[in-house]
């Protein structure tokens, strides 16, 4: 059996269970490429998501220890399973793995067909490999739950959080009005990012600053998701990736409140490339780490402050 060399549990627990060494190399089933994966990237809180330990999205099956960790990716085809036409081997391909399986903190992993796309052909696969899941929670954000219109205003909670700087980013490049709240230390990087508006939640209360909000993103939750509703107009919605919002609160402000959780989506991480490709998109990179050092990034994760993500470099 071929092999290679992975980071992985053998069983759950935070990052001291991670560990670097020879495994074995996974072989594409059906519908499945191997991808050569040359960056992956991290997500605070995945060591705790029981998709990451089990084979069903709720945690209830069975045990599939040892794991690898880190669902996001860049990388090339290096074989495809049966019934695969395309992407072709050679071709470079960037995506979000299914929660419930392998990640990519390994020099190959195989991943479904369908949730590839083509890597953005502008920038290099650390930074394409920074995308998939907070770009695609963006997306899914403004794009399928907000319907989110030109002209729009937004509001997002949290604006230069993982998640928030691609939310921003978006929302501008959709034509919306951007709001958002972050820190002192974070307000000129935020309005770097597109928004008109940056309110510093530490020292302003944000319902003195903006009224009649389109939709709201929100990546805080708490008080502050209950505090959202006052500056929607009605009509408008909260989207939260947080916490499932009050849906009694929702209709007394004649709003809609959604909460979802992130999935693969191929069309939508085309859109995202053609974004990044004409400039309207930039990932934004906290630090590149080598594979062997993947235990301290997500270290870090628990315990450092950030701006972006932290990237594994596999392979030139």
């Amino acid at each position: 059996m071929s092999t290679m060399y992975a980071v992985r549990a053998h069983t759950r627990g935070g990052p001291e269970q991670l560990v670097y060494e020879e495994a074995p190399r996974p072989e594409p089933g059906p519908g499945e490429v191997l991808v050569a994966v040359k960056a992956a990237s991290m997500t605070p809180t995945e060591l705790t998501w029981p998709q990451t330990w089990t084979s069903s999205s709720d945690g209830s099956g069975p045990e599939r220890t040892p794991i690898i960790p880190s669902h996001e990716f860049s990388g090339v085809v290096a074989a495809s399973g049966a019934g695969v036409e395309r992407p072709a081997e050679g071709e470079a391909v960037y995506g979000l793995i299914p929660f419930t399986r392998d990640g990519a903190a390994a020099e190959y992993v195989t991943v479904p067909a369908a949730v590839l796309a083509a890597k953005p052909a502008t920038v290099d696969h650390d930074h394409a490999a920074a995308l998939p899941l907070a770009a695609l929670s963006a997306w899914q954000a403004l794009v399928d739950h907000a319907d989110l219109r030109a002209g729009q205003h937004v509001l997002v909670q949290g604006g230069a959080g993982g998640v928030g700087i691609f939310v921003v980013q978006l929302a501008a490049g959709l034509g919306g009005r951007v709001s958002a709240t972050a820190a002192a230390t974070d307000l000129e990087f935020v309005k770097s990012l597109g928004a008109e508006q940056v309110i510093d939640y530490a020292h302003d209360r944000f319902e003195d600053h903006v009224r009649d909000v389109d939709v709201v993103v929100d990546l805080v939750g708490g008080a502050t998701q209950s505090r959202s509703w006052s500056v929607l107009k009605p009509g408008g919605v909260l989207v939260s990736l947080v916490t499932p919002p009050d849906q009694q609160e929702a209709a007394r402000h004649g709003v809609r409140g959604v909460y979802f959780i992130v999935e693969p989506d191929q069309n939508a991480l085309r859109s995202i490339a053609e974004f990044v490709d004409n400039g309207r998109l930039r990932p934004v990179l906290d630090r590149v780490l080598p594979l062997t050092e993947t235990r301290s990034g997500y270290e870090a994760l628990e315990t450092a402050k950030r701006r972006g993500k932290i990237v594994i470099h596999v392979a030139e």
